[in-house]
């Protein structure tokens, strides 16, 4: 089955379905998914079914990425399977292997964290999280600042 990359075109069926203006900017990655985000939010906010793959995929790189430019480093893995994983954080790293440092979590609850719509320590007394080391712990870092 072939994969649907993330698109304006991708984007504005899921806008349009969503009473939102299309998306007028640029046809390039960093841009495309932030724009992702939005529709994710506004998804979320109208209570209508999970965007399609690329859409959920795009919000989740897209804050994987902020994650990174914010707490740069490369001691703990933090994993959205199957969309993303980003290294972050400064401190001790690993060169090969399974990270010592790992969390882990769904999109949903990746989206809910970044965005403040969910408490770490909510997410971890749910189970929502799995994550394992001395530095798995993001709630320093969350919810991430998205401008």
């Amino acid at each position: 089955m072939p994969r649907t990359p993330l698109s304006p075109a991708v984007l504005n069926e899921r806008r349009a379905a969503l009473g939102l203006p299309p998306y007028t900017g640029p046809d390039e990655p960093a841009a495309l998914r932030r724009a992702a985000l939005d529709t994710v939010l506004a998804s979320v906010e109208a209570g209508t079914a999970e965007p399609s793959r690329p859409i959920v995929k795009g919000a989740v790189r897209f804050l994987l990425d902020r994650l990174a430019e914010l707490a740069p480093g490369r001691s703990v893995e933090v994993r959205v399977p199957p969309h993303a994983a980003v290294q972050c954080i400064d401190g001790p790293h690993h060169t090969r292997g399974t990270p010592p440092n790992v969390v882990e979590m769904d999109a949903d609850a990746w989206i809910a964290l970044a965005t403040g719509r969910l408490a770490w320590a909510d997410a971890v007394a749910d189970g929502r999280i799995r994550a394992s080391g001395a530095r798995a712990d993001l709630s320093d870092h969350l919810p991430l600042p998205l401008d």
